[in-house]
């Protein structure tokens, strides 16, 4: 009879073991699925957030950051400033377009304290 038992736990023990070994257990490809969804959650949630933002501004020239999000009231000059213009003089030619109508401005007017409204969608152009 005790050989018996002992059988009995000693296989309880070896089953109970297995079944939590392979309860909670995540294949690669489970794993990688649920790592895509998460992050196209994430993308989803900060492309909704952009959208109450309104589109971005890129800038197009010798910046570090092109993408610059747009809020009520940005003006060319704080664009330029938060993309971090890294141009080692200054512009001979700034150029605004939106939507397919081109906007010449003369860098030195920006100098002088000239305000520049932009629009969500704008492009801006910096030539040296």
């Amino acid at each position: 009879m005790g050989r018996y038992r002992k059988f009995f736990y000693v296989g309880g023990a070896w089953v109970f073991l297995i079944a939590t070994l392979f309860c909670g257990c995540v294949t690669r490809s489970q794993a990688d699925a649920q790592a895509r969804a998460a992050y196209l959650a994430g993308q989803k949630a900060a492309l909704a957030s952009m959208a109450e933002q309104g589109q971005g501004v890129v800038i197009v020239g010798p910046v570090q950051h092109p993408n610059v999000p747009w809020v009520a009231g940005l003006t060319l000059s704080q664009a330029i400033a938060t993309a971090n213009y890294t141009g080692h003089r200054n512009p001979k030619e700034i150029t605004i377009t939106h939507q397919d109508e081109e906007i010449s401005v003369n860098p030195r007017d920006l100098l002088s304290g000239h305000v520049v409204p932009l629009q969500p969608g704008d492009t801006i152009t910096i030539r040296e």
